[in-house]
């Protein structure tokens, strides 16, 4: 008797991977999944702080349609490794500051590592001809499995049929007409599927969440680097360019304002990293500061930090600033008058 087959799917915890971990399990294969941590891609991190998300799931995604498939999830870290993909992307951007293509040779490469160590057979994917404008186009799908060392041991069910047989497929592994010809950036055969397959909740249809595609996001992430005069970032700077309202009044310091309580909770935690500034006479925003501040920039910020209480109608706010090194400052402001607020100081 042959030995069962075993593939690794890559979960990015949208509806397209569901579906074609579903396909090949279907096939009698043993199906494991996994999931590269970049520090961008944590979807339910703002949802979980924000009452304006109050609606949406606290929930991981690709553990949740692991456990939806009843599959074993490998969350592997890839931080740093991923830089590389981040700073010097061979294929450029997309729209914003997404190396679309780039990324997806990254994953499947690393993939294809993993399955080495761990004797597995081959790789899946959720990838559909001309559903992205960069990384899943007919002239770029063939770059991955190039670009990635993974050749034809990667599977791409969803549109198999329209892709040249893999391995797999000439090995009698799967079998190709039991899988799916889906192209174009239509939903509407993937929902369908989902019905097929008794899905009834799933995530976005689209697929999973990449920060680095959201225009404001990027934004926030190129000033960062551009104030630094370095393109170096950590996790905390990942996770931060998430939260608050980000200002930068002057070029040598930006301002993290918390928007609401579950913000202002969250900031607490990087108060010993930054010197920080509260209100103490009204209630108000917990705001961190960025960057070496001298004594006329301080009173700016505290007087944004008032702006942003409630007392921004007050003669006078006191505002209390904490340094790093603890020690503590007290100053009595006027709030900003919305007239001096400028848009272009927004990040």
């Amino acid at each position: 008797m042959s030995r069962q087959r075993k593939a690794i799917s890559l979960i990015s915890g949208g509806l397209d991977s569901m579906l074609a971990t579903k396909a090949i399990m279907e096939q009698g294969v043993h199906v494991e999944g996994i999931n590269f941590f970049t520090g961008f891609c944590v979807e339910g991190h703002t949802h979980a702080i924000r009452k304006k998300d109050k609606e949406k799931p606290k929930r991981n995604n690709a553990l949740w349609v692991a456990e939806q498939l009843g599959i074993k999830l490998h969350i592997v870290d890839v931080i740093e490794p991923y830089k590389d993909v981040l700073l010097n992307p061979k294929h450029g951007y997309g729209a914003n500051m997404n190396p679309c293509l780039d990324c997806k040779c990254f994953m499947v490469g690393q993939a294809l590592q993993w399955i080495k160590e761990n004797d597995f057979d081959f790789i899946i994917t959720g990838e559909v001809v001309g559903q992205r404008p960069k990384s899943q186009r007919a002239e770029t799908m063939p770059i991955v499995q190039e670009e990635s060392g993974a050749g034809d041991l990667l599977v791409r069910p969803l549109c198999a049929k329209k892709l040249p047989p893999t391995l797999p497929e000439r090995e009698g592994w799967i079998d190709r007409e039991k899988m799916f010809e889906f192209s174009g950036r239509t939903r509407k055969p993937q929902m369908a599927l989902a019905e097929q397959y008794n899905f009834k909740d799933y995530a976005t249809p689209a697929g999973g969440c990449c920060f680095l595609t959201d225009e404001t996001y990027s934004r926030k992430l190129v000033d960062m680097w551009q104030a630094r005069s370095d393109r170096e970032y950590d996790l905390d700077d990942i996770m931060l360019l998430k939260v608050g309202r980000h200002i930068r009044p002057r070029p040598n310091f930006k301002m993290i304002v918390g928007r609401e309580e579950g913000e202002n909770k969250y900031l607490e935690g990087y108060k010993k990293q930054f010197t920080y500034l509260r209100s103490t006479s009204h209630t108000g925003p917990l705001v961190l500061i960025d960057g070496k501040v001298n004594d006329d920039d301080l009173e700016l910020a505290a007087r944004l930090t008032a702006r942003f209480g409630r007392g921004k109608t007050a003669d006078e706010v006191t505002i209390e600033a904490t340094f790093t090194d603890g020690s503590v400052k007290e100053l009595q402001v006027e709030p900003l008058p919305p007239s001096q607020l400028k848009e272009e100081w927004y990040v």
